[in-house]
């Protein structure tokens, strides 16, 4: 059976708009005419209507979704076959699939990601609570409501898409970007299949790119089996970042021990409870990722020191008093050292006396003292030579003044010997220095100096391209990208408005790329011919508002919704107010007078005319 807009099934489900279609079939929004309300229909294909153990596993699979009774679940109401054809009748969930939130918004915040992977995550685990895997977890089959909640559908159908064969057309497109490395080599999927697919979903929402691409489905499977994901950016929190990279584990067991504690890990990390989310996955510390929040983690004394450098002489550094030591540069010595930062070692063990410090910071004085001398010395021979020879110049004196007092601190910096040690004298040459010109300096720090830096064309010509296209262009040259989603009605969704800056700027400086999204809006459901009250929820739920217009009387009972100002199936922003007008009840007919006909011999008087009435009044 091919479905069309009108077609009824059940005798009681009148199909009116089809929502999308899929690799295993349509999606129909309804009316059910024997409760008044709108609901989803999924129908399958017709090539798999004549395959009948493929619809006994679907019957199977419909009883075992309509178990599950979860707030993050689509609820399924009703199951039928008719015309050899199976569907399944379930809640009409008001708001978009999350691919279509990622398509608007490319990337989001990192509290909007771990909300919407804990409430995936709880409703998953009630599925695997009840033995049933979902083994199609995609951002087409999440839905994100209005008011931020989430809900899955589409459960039991992707098990049956795994017994298609890989090559069949259309039945694994769009699929392999979320299939988990175990069901890529055919091997059972289990609960920690779902973890991974949610775990790529997260990786995209956080990096605006899946984790595994490629020319083909085949090679994005084989992707997923052999190739590690690509770091996230350092921009999210590390605690983030090893949850997910957790989730995206090769081997199902370093992945999260079941969706119920990958909720939990997410839940403590929106609260900044970095140590509750490791304790409930502990994969986290074994990603490679790490902070210095993350390494001092409370689990136990044990596992803490654990993480620290092997202690060569354990014995030698309780013996030890607690003293840092000096963290040693190019140019001297800088503050210590935070305690405890690593373990100790022979070179540590020396550190703690006090007199080969006294030893090793002499010969480092006295060269810096020789090296500064002798570049204040040419630095003022080569700044006095050309100063003498402007003596003919308009601004000779202000020259000749300059170059008295210049050649005063020359006679004041040339006086000092070798051994000269004292600080005062050292800060007096040091700052002359810095007053001294370019041809002072070293060589090599002149050479360093004079040469610009890399500089790339970013060209205005970008403006109105895809966002996807100008990104991967910008990150090839070597600039960050930061993209700003901006509601217009007036260019193309996901093309770009505007770039900042643009011209001959740097390598690695960051670019602004402002792009267009859709205004976010929800669609008007159909409620004429409902009740008032079950047409007041209906819009509600869509995000809208409703009031009551005009009552009419009409042939439907009181309180029946004749008409509806915004047109069924059309765009309106949230919150935009919906008049309904209600019908009254059908109107009384009043008794009906007699006719002359019926009433032939009436009275005179009741048969007068108006106008004997009208003489009979007149004075």
């Amino acid at each position: 059976m091919r479905p069309i807009t009108g077609t009824t099934l059940g005798g009681r489900y009148k199909l009116t708009d089809r929502i999308a279609i899929g690799g295993m079939g349509e999606v129909w929004k309804a009316r059910d005419q024997v409760l008044g309300r709108l609901v989803a229909i999924k129908i399958l294909k017709e090539e798999y209507t004549d395959n009948e153990s493929f619809l006994t596993r679907f019957r199977v699979e419909a009883r075992h979704t309509a178990l599950l009774n979860h707030p993050g679940i689509a609820g399924v109401f009703d199951y039928g076959e008719e015309q050899g054809s199976a569907y399944l009748v379930m809640e009409l969930v008001p708001g978009p699939p999350l691919s279509t939130i990622i398509e608007r918004e490319r990337k989001l915040e990192v509290d909007r990601t771990l909300s919407l992977i804990a409430q995936t995550a709880r409703a998953l685990a009630a599925a695997h609570e009840h033995g049933l895997v979902h083994r199609d977890v995609k951002p087409g089959n999440i839905l994100v409501m209005p008011s931020g909640v989430v809900k899955i559908t589409d459960f039991g159908i992707a098990r049956l898409a795994d017994q298609v064969p890989l090559t069949a057309t259309g039945q694994v497109m769009g699929t392999a970007q979320y299939l988990a490395p175990e069901q890529a080599t055919g091997q059972n999927a289990t609960g920690s299949s779902d973890i991974y697919a949610l775990g790529v979903i997260g990786y995209e929402l956080l990096a605006g790119r899946r984790p595994f691409t490629g020319e083909s489905q085949i090679a994005i499977a084989l992707a997923q089996v052999n190739d590690a994901p690509p770091a996230l950016p350092e921009t999210i929190p590390a605690p983030v970042r090893q949850l997910i990279m957790s989730m995206l584990a090769k081997n199902p067991s370093d992945r999260p021990k079941n969706a119920t504690s990958l909720a939990k890990a997410a839940d403590a990390l929106r609260a900044g409870d970095t140590n509750t989310a490791t304790m409930a996955v502990p994969g986290m510390l074994a990603t490679g990722i790490s902070e210095d929040a993350t390494q001092a983690l409370n689990l136990d004394a044990d596992a803490t020191r654990a993480m620290n450098r092997a202690d060569p002489a354990p014995t030698m550094t309780n013996s030890m008093p607690t003293v840092a030591e000096p963290v040693r540069t190019a140019s001297g010595f800088t503050a210590a050292a935070p305690l405890g930062a690593s373990g100790f070692d022979d070179e540590d063990a020396d550190a703690q006396d006090p007199a080969p410090q006294e030893s090793k910071r002499s010969p480092w004085l006295i060269p810096l003292i020789v090296v500064i001398v002798l570049a204040v010395v040419i630095g003022l021979l080569a700044w006095l030579i050309p100063a003498m020879s402007s003596n003919n110049d308009p601004a000779a004196s202000s020259s000749t003044e300059s170059s008295e007092s210049i050649s005063e601190s020359a006679d004041e910096s040339s006086s000092p010997s070798e051994e000269t040690t004292e600080p005062s004298e050292e800060s007096t040459e040091a700052s002359e220095t810095s007053e001294s010109p370019s041809e002072s300096e070293s060589p090599s720090e002149s050479e360093s100096e004079s040469e610009d830096p890399e500089t790339v064309q970013v060209s205005s010509s970008l403006v109105g391209k895809d966002i996807d296209e100008v990104t991967a262009q910008l990150e090839g040259q070597g600039l960050k990208v930061n993209a700003v989603a901006e509601e217009s009605s007036d260019t193309d969704p996901r093309k770009v408005i505007s770039l900042t800056p643009t011209g001959n700027v740097e390598v690695g400086e960051t670019i602004t790329v402002t792009y267009a999204k859709a205004p976010e809006t929800v669609e008007v459901p159909s409620v004429v011919g409902m009740s008032y009250s079950a047409a007041q929820t209906q819009i509600q739920n869509a995000g809208l508002a409703v009031s009551k217009g005009e009552e009419r009387s009409d042939s439907s009972v009181a309180g029946t919704v004749l008409s509806q100002s915004e047109a069924a199936g059309s765009q309106a922003e949230p919150g935009t107010t919906v008049t309904l007008d209600v019908s009254s009840g059908p109107k009384e007919t009043a008794s009906a007078t007699p006719t002359p006909s019926e009433t032939p011999s009436a009275t005179p008087s009741a048969s007068a005319t108006p106008s004997e009435s009208a003489q009979s009044e007149a004075p």
